[in-house]
């Protein structure tokens, strides 16, 4: 695990002497930022001795609530376990009233004992080595749609999209409407200013499929870890300039229940060490490599769906012609599929993993797809035909569609003890469960079987 070296925090500090507070994150099981806002005087020790936090941080359900199930609260005597800067994470808040900086911190392998297993980013590390120690080098990309919605709810108390700038309510989709991009221009300004601060790749703005949903693309990296770092850090930008401009950035999977989901697309490839991709080809559907890639990702798919979809929210994006996958399929330049192989130059030959909700934690949804992947290679797994036309009528293994048979069958996982790792995994589990009995509390047996009829 590789931590940043002081030099970073002095330099920081006499660019920016106006800046009083940084804000200190860490990123639980659930992708959320929990951490502490700090004085600029505590920036610097952070970087020569790290930064203690309690094991506890790493046991919270994604209301932040403590899971004792996990055994990081009381029987280690919610202990502090030590931080430490990620390089090049040391950046400014400019959508902040006050200038601020921002510090991701990641649990030391050792130091960070006992919660260190349970650091989502430590998964995503291992991951990427076990396919680097075979000489694959993952190259991912991001993709993340979300709502821009209103603070204030309509008269019926239900979330309603943000007014555009003419002071119209959007209704309709207009999806690709360059029309609804220009209505937000406001906003993308500051958000497209406040990444190039960050230093985050963001290019293309997309209107998408329904009234006030938008997706920002950034650009696919060589080094796989900087890409998914980079993609938290967006999330939570985008959630900091909503919050400036008076709205709310929802990235939940299905905020509601006629309009589309919101996904979590993640673009991958593998390269050598120079950087030439392994899957490239003048035939449309790749190499053999990129098949066996695929295969694996289909092999793996139904023990990884509890960290695809992780809520129960998340099951009610599948939907026929919602352009959320309902099977195990792929396909070339065929967006009703799971897996989808984009057309471009042969260089470019990548796969497009479209199963994850925007709600999916990005760490732990990119160590499930290059594990599979990495399955599929090591077993050289055919994927089956591809699909040509329309998916959805051609579904022949369909994804189960709620949240208790996930969690059961990543529970009963080998592959995803060997994968995310037994330790991160029990963690991980006692938090879903916790919330799965909530939610079953909240909702009762009756609805609960309506839940899984109309999912």
């Amino acid at each position: 695990m590789q931590f940043a070296n002081p030099q970073e925090a002095r330099d920081f500090l006499a660019k920016h002497p106006e800046v009083r507070s940084i804000e200190l994150m860490l990123i639980d099981a659930n992708g959320i930022p929990r951490g502490k806002l700090l004085h600029r005087d505590e920036l610097l020790a952070i970087y020569e001795n790290g930064r203690p936090l309690p094991s506890s941080i790493l046991a919270l359900t994604i209301q932040g609530e403590d899971v004792e199930e996990s055994g990081l609260v009381w029987e280690v005597a919610d202990a502090d376990c030590w931080t430490y800067p990620l390089p090049g994470s040391l950046t400014l808040q400019p959508w902040r009233a006050t200038p601020t900086g921002q510090l991701q911190v990641s649990m030391h392998p050792t130091q960070g004992l006992p919660a260190a297993p349970a650091d989502p980013r430590h998964v995503l590390v291992r991951a990427i080595d076990r396919l680097k120690a075979d000489g694959y080098h993952p190259v991912m990309a991001v993709e993340l749609e979300f709502y821009l919605l209103d603070k204030t709810r309509d008269a019926n108390g239900r979330p309603q999209p943000a007014l555009q700038a003419n002071g119209v309510r959007p209704q309709a989709p207009q999806v690709y409407g360059v029309y609804e991009l220009e209505q937000l221009q406001p906003f993308l300004d500051d958000l497209y200013a406040a990444c190039e601060v960050q230093g985050l790749p963001v290019r293309t703005a997309i209107s998408e499929y329904a009234p006030g949903q938008v997706e920002l693309t950034l650009e696919h990296r060589f080094d796989a870890l900087q890409a998914i770092d980079e993609g938290v850090r967006y999330k939570r930008l985008v959630k900091g300039v909503a919050n400036k401009h008076g709205l709310q950035a929802c990235f939940m999977a299905k905020p509601f229940g006629d309009l589309a989901g919101s996904g979590l697309h993640m673009h991958v490839s593998l390269a050598d060490a120079a950087g030439n991709n392994l899957m490239a080809s003048e035939d449309p559907h790749g190499t053999p490599l990129l098949k066996h890639a695929i295969g694996g990702m289909m092999a793996t798919l139904n023990d990884a769906l509890a960290i695809f979809c992780p809520n129960a929210n998340s099951f009610r994006r599948f939907q026929a012609n919602s352009y959320a996958p309902l099977a195990k399929s792929w396909g070339v330049n065929n967006r009703t599929v799971s897996f989808r192989v984009p057309g471009g130059p042969a260089k470019s030959r990548h796969v497009e993993h479209r199963i994850c909700g925007a709600d999916a934690n990005p760490y732990l949804a990119a160590a499930a797809i290059l594990s599979g992947i990495h399955h599929g290679i090591k077993n050289q797994i055919d994927p089956g035909e591809e699909i040509i036309g329309n998916g959805y009528e051609q579904a022949r293994e369909t994804l189960p569609t709620d949240w208790l048979t996930a969690l059961r069958a990543l529970e009963n996982s080998s592959w995803a003890r060997e994968a995310l790792g037994e330790d991160f995994l029990k963690v991980f589990l006692a938090i879903k469960w916790n919330e799965f009995r909530q939610f079953m509390g909240e909702v009762g047996e009756q609805d609960w079987r309506w839940y899984l009829t109309h999912a």
